[in-house]
């Protein structure tokens, strides 16, 4: 899928930001990526509450295959394809599918700062007299004890 296409198929939805990722594009709305279009087709983000209608659909949820395993997505599941021939309805499953990229956002955690996680530093210990100073003083034991 080219970008032209991609635009063409969201023109009900409204308007889509459409950036290369992967090997394909990331499309988002207002900020929110919602979307991914790889070689595998096309991938709307899902949660609890949209997952039952792409299984009663018989979508699969997004995978790769790594060299010692597949990696099942679960948050991106693939479009029907009777969507593609169906703008009006596409536009409703992309207004889920962001709903459901807005909900993930607003369950993850801000990230802590790193400065105030950090343990205070420990007080930093005088540095041990270094050898020559010690030999310094042993030949000067050793002057003493001749004298």
């Amino acid at each position: 899928m080219d970008r032209e296409f991609l635009i063409d198929l969201f023109a009900d939805f409204g308007p889509v930001t459409i950036r290369k990722m992967f090997s394909g594009y990331g499309i988002s709305a207002d900020g929110v990526n919602f979307a991914l279009s790889l070689r595998a087709g096309l991938f709307f983000r899902a949660d609890e509450t949209t997952i039952p209608d792409f299984e009663a659909e018989g979508s699969k949820p997004f995978q790769y295959a790594t060299r010692a395993k597949t990696v099942l997505v679960n948050s991106y599941w693939e479009l029907p394809a009777r969507l593609f021939d169906d703008s009006a309805e596409l536009a409703q499953w992309a207004r889920a599918a962001l709903a459901a990229a807005q909900r993930a956002k607003v369950k993850k955690r801000p990230k802590a700062n790193k400065a105030a996680s950090k343990p205070a530093k420990k007080a930093v210990k005088p540095a041990k007299a270094s050898r020559t100073v010690t030999r310094k003083s042993s030949l000067r034991k050793r002057a003493k004890r001749k004298a």
